[in-house]
């Protein structure tokens, strides 16, 4: 087992689903194989247009041959260990490069840079997610939101520790906690819909500065939902409420759905933007996916 780098493009030619699955030619069947059972990190070439960089983490599942594609192969992603990082990553930082095993003995830049699956060190790859879901402004969770759990270590007091991996602390139990997975992913959905409730376009802050709206999960974790921006969305308290419970949902192309089932529709659609539409992300890669929209149509949604 061994850390690795997984190339993926937004635009990618390859029947790739970052959460899922990665697909890839037999050239790189050894490499992808060292991966299995340990975790990778996923990176956008400099070459694309507004890249993301280094972007998401994944743990490697199992590799079978692509059914679908002769010599093609997949790379089976652990169900719940990808995600997201709240910063992308980019190639190069302040100090040079951030990728170090991608440099040569004179300290350029070698071809290892171009390979689309490459293994990466202990060093580089602890260097890499710990800048990803650094949190310099922490978005703490409401009160409600804790239940009857106990806070963890560091967060005594209403204090939140920061996720950089500089405590002494197993950086892949990091990356399995659930607390931790659901505040970075609260953070990461916040961010790309600018704290605003994708139904009602309301943008609401408290007194404490605080975004009174929630991260919702559109397939839910319960139902092997990801952690990925794209089975995410920003909601407040009641349209969240109205989601998971299938009294609205979205089509395809981000119209809003009320169910028929619904006691009182006038209310509802009085609740939702004028445009009848959700709004969300300009940029497509952060928009909830057509995959995500139709498992929640199909198993939620009251019709």
């Amino acid at each position: 087992m061994g850390f690795g780098v997984f190339i993926h493009r937004s635009d990618s030619i390859y029947d790739d689903s970052p959460a899922e699955q990665y697909q890839f030619p037999s050239q790189y069947l050894g490499r992808v194989q060292a991966c299995v059972g340990d975790w990778i990190i996923y990176y956008e070439p400099r070459k694309v247009a507004a890249t993301r960089g280094y972007f998401a983490v994944a743990k490697v599942d199992r590799v079978i041959p692509d059914p679908k594609a002769p010599g093609m192969h997949l790379a089976l992603i652990d169900p719940g260990s990808y995600l997201d990082f709240i910063n992308p990553v980019p190639f190069t930082g302040p100090e040079g490069v951030i990728e170090r095993g991608v440099l040569n003995d004179e300290g350029r830049i070698s071809g290892r840079a171009q390979a689309a699956v490459r293994p990466i060190s202990v060093a580089d790859f602890n260097r890499i997610v710990s800048i990803g879901l650094d949190e310099d402004e922490p978005e703490l969770p409401r009160t409600e939101e804790w239940g009857a759990t106990l806070p963890a270590a560091g967060f005594e007091n209403g204090a939140q520790a920061p996720f950089l991996f500089e405590q002494e602390r197993d950086r892949v139990t990091q990356l399995s906690s659930r607390i931790v997975r659901d505040r970075l992913f609260r953070r990461l959905v916040l961010q790309a819909y600018d704290k605003r409730c994708a139904i009602t376009g309301l943008k609401l802050i408290n007194g404490g500065g605080r975004a009174e709206v929630d991260a919702a999960h559109i397939r839910p974790v319960e139902a092997s939902g990801p952690d990925i921006l794209t089975n995410g969305i920003a909601l407040s308290g009641t349209a969240h409420w109205m989601f998971d419970r299938g009294l609205i949902s979205l089509s395809d192309e981000l119209n809003i759905l009320v169910s028929r089932q619904v006691n009182d529709p006038e209310s509802i659609w009085g609740l939702i933007n004028k445009t009848g539409m959700a709004i969300v992300p300009s940029r497509p890669f952060e928009r909830p996916h057509p995959h995500f929209l139709r498992w929640h149509r199909e198993n939620c949604f009251k019709h």
